[in-house]
């Protein structure tokens, strides 16, 4: 039997890093949303555990254990072939690794029939928890407290990266104050994406700027994205250096992506629905 699961890429459309603890782990408080674009995760039973890579962006990508899919599938007592088919760029800020270990997680629980992750999986990573919800949630702490916030008011992207790759240790060493205030302790029930999205305008990601020093390119990539017609917001997602800017509808999203696309095609260019 295959089992085909779809990996959406993450989203943090706020990050607050709100501490630091004695362990180096940073605290944060965040809006997470899923895109209606990711990577492919199919699973079959074999006879030993195998991992296959392709896509666009399948190139550098690991095909053994230092891939999180293999790690994920490792912790059941199944071998499998796997495939992963990759559409988005590594070291992006956009949960690509953790959203394909959390797919796997899911498609292993099916093949098998094990409805109970196994002893591991919230080891594979910090966003893998909230990977495995695949809805928007308010993620805090290290990333192991997800609070889902019902669906929110529709949002409509445009997702910008430059095909550099941003080392997520690297942005928080630049991190000049690691203790920043969170986001208001109850979230509001938006009515509507405009009410939406002026709310996240007050909000901030505190890894913008750090970002900005490890790979001056996001600020290209910032500046581009607010200048196209129609944006509302633009920031940076993660750790970067994948940015979004922020459309009250798909076909605005969809024009101002293939305009972007036009002026860089260079960059990873892609419109997407926001959930």
């Amino acid at each position: 039997m295959l089992t085909k699961v779809f990996a959406p890429a993450k989203v943090n459309l706020t990050l607050h890093v709100t501490g630091q603890r004695k362990d180096g782990y940073h605290l944060l408080d965040s809006l997470v949303a899923f895109a209606d674009v990711g990577d492919r995760v199919s699973v079959m039973a074999a006879d030993e555990l195998s991992l296959d890579v392709t896509g666009p962006m399948s190139d550098g990508v690991p095909t053994d254990a230092r891939n999180l899919v293999w790690r994920a599938a490792e912790l059941f007592d199944q071998p499998v072939a796997i495939t992963l088919s990759k559409h988005l760029p590594p070291a992006s800020g956009i949960g690509g690794g953790s959203s394909d270990a959390a797919a796997t997680l899911l498609a292993m629980s099916d093949l098998t029939g094990e409805r109970t992750l196994p002893e591991g999986a919230a080891q594979l990573g910090a966003d893998v928890r909230v990977c495995l919800t695949r809805q928007a949630a308010r993620m805090s702490g290290i990333g192991e407290i997800v609070e889902p916030v019902g669906p929110l008011p529709q949002l409509h992207a445009v997702l910008a990266n430059p095909r550099v790759e941003v080392p997520t240790p690297a942005v928080f060493k630049a991190l000049a104050s690691k203790t920043n205030a969170p986001m208001p302790r109850k979230l509001p029930k938006w009515q509507g994406t405009k009410q939406l999205i002026d709310w996240l305008a007050a909000q901030r990601n505190d890894l913008e700027d750090p970002a900005m020093q490890v790979a001056p390119v996001i600020v290209d990539v910032l500046a581009a994205l607010t200048t196209l017609p129609d944006a509302r917001l633009a920031r940076m997602s993660g750790s970067g250096a994948t940015c979004f800017a922020l459309f009250a509808s798909r076909e605005a999203a969809n024009g101002a992506a293939a305009a972007l696309a036009e002026l860089h095609p260079d960059w990873w260019v892609v419109p997407a629905t926001l959930t």
